[in-house]
């Protein structure tokens, strides 16, 4: 991909770089996030130069699903045919199939569906809508809990198994370390982050949201434990004050420059704590599944991302053979040994490259086998919201946890009838 003179687009206070390629060639335009986007060119570079008709031009824009998400709605709502393929959320191809901006892909692809047996299972599920193959997987996810080694072994601790020990634990290394030092970060902002850090104490419980029909299975009182407890890390001085603006890359960020004892994050960050040219945390840092609530189990948030393929492109028939290449085997186990992203082919887990780059990836794979996933539903943006504005006035301080959990259920009982 040859970087010339570039188009600016301001989204949310993001800005994209999109690089004009060649008249010449058919030009493919893609949207992603603008997270790792060397590692990504460094894919685009090698499709570009095993297929000389093809040139990619990238629009990234925006920190947060929600702000790719809100350009997106837009830019389909208008039928735009700018965009060849658009890079998804795990939790948004119900949502775009159900509007028609994303194409199906069973036709394109050897055996429909059975196409998608050779993912991750959670994944397969998340991109067959109504029979369709709507999107195809890019990359997985599951939330982990990151700890600093050095800390813990320098008090003789181990990492925790529930938040209340994890709350002890950061409280004792605080008082020993003072200064400003973080005791837990988490994504507290009015972001997705938010909805995966009510539920990851909610799931523990043992309860869901909704059943296997989409029908709401809300729990008043485990709503109302998992406000108390993030909202208690708060008021005890586990986690910073601001805790309400703090969204995913600023978790990475505190943790990266060594300001946090714990993290709740997900997986890309490893290798900027490894490999960050400004880490303060390098070989420092481990890595295990997240605490469970008293009595509970460890439970985490399906996360990841998915390729699909704009219903309005001019271009399908090539969107769709980039987009196969972008979800292959190859694609994954690069990602994975050079960006610490998790793959969605089960073998990679514990392929002998990949694990010599990522040694943890190994003990991974039940997590991400058992990773809860987010409702799935045409709606999800307004379940989203529910959720997310909610958390984030709980932490701010704004409404009680009660109160809360009370707002949240009305609202999500409006949603899903």
């Amino acid at each position: 991909m040859k970087y010339g003179k570039t188009v600016l687009l301001a989204l949310a206070g993001a800005v994209s770089m999109l690089p004009l390629q060649n008249a010449s060639a058919e030009t493919l335009h893609v949207f992603m996030h603008s997270y790792d986007m060397n590692l990504w060119q460094a894919v685009f570079d090698k499709y570009e130069a095993s297929h000389k008709g093809i040139d990619i031009k990238v629009t990234v824009g925006g920190n947060t699903s929600e702000q790719q998400a809100q350009y997106l709605n837009t830019q389909m709502s208008a039928k735009d045919s700018t965009l060849d393929i658009i890079n998804l959320d795990v939790v948004r191809p119900a949502q775009f199939a159900a509007a028609k901006w994303i194409m199906p892909l069973n036709d394109d692809l050897d055996g429909g569906t059975k196409y998608l047996d050779r993912y991750l299972s959670a994944y397969s599920k998340a991109n067959v809508i109504d029979g369709e193959v709507a999107a195809l997987p890019s990359r997985a996810d599951a939330m982990m809990l990151f700890y600093r080694k050095d800390l813990l072994k320098k008090y003789d601790i181990d990492p925790p198994k529930t938040w209340s020990e994890l709350s002890a634990d950061a409280k004792k290394i605080q008082k020993q370390e003072g200064g400003d030092l973080q005791g837990l970060s988490f994504q507290g902002a009015a972001i997705e982050g938010a909805v995966c850090t009510f539920l990851l104490p909610y799931w523990s419980t043992g309860h869901t949201l909704v059943d296997k029909d989409g029908k709401l299975t809300f729990d008043m009182d485990a709503a109302v434990d998992s406000l108390k407890l993030w909202k208690g890390f708060v008021d005890d001085g586990v986690a910073p004050k601001n805790v309400a603006e703090i969204a995913t890359d600023d978790t990475r960020q505190d943790f990266q420059r060594g300001a946090a004892i714990f993290a709740v994050e997900w997986p890309y960050a490893w290798n900027h704590f490894q490999n960050d040219a400004d880490t303060a945390v390098k070989d420092k840092v481990g890595i295990v599944a997240l605490p469970a609530v008293e009595g509970g189990k460890s439970a985490t948030c399906l996360g990841g991302w998915q390729w699909g393929v704009s219903a309005y492109s001019n271009h399908k028939k090539d969107a769709v053979e980039l987009t196969k290449y972008l979800a292959s085997r190859e694609v994954s186990k690069y990602i994975a040994i050079h960006g610490s992203l998790l793959p969605t082919f089960e073998d990679l887990y514990t392929d002998a490259d990949v694990t010599k780059a990522v040694p943890w990836f190994a003990d991974l794979l039940p997590v991400v086998q058992s990773a809860h996933a987010r409702p799935v539903t045409p709606r999800y943006n307004e379940v989203s919201n529910a959720i997310r504005t909610t958390v984030n006035a709980v932490l701010a301080g704004q409404t009680s946890p009660e109160q809360g959990a009370s707002q949240m259920q009305a609202r999500l009982q409006r949603i899903l009838r």
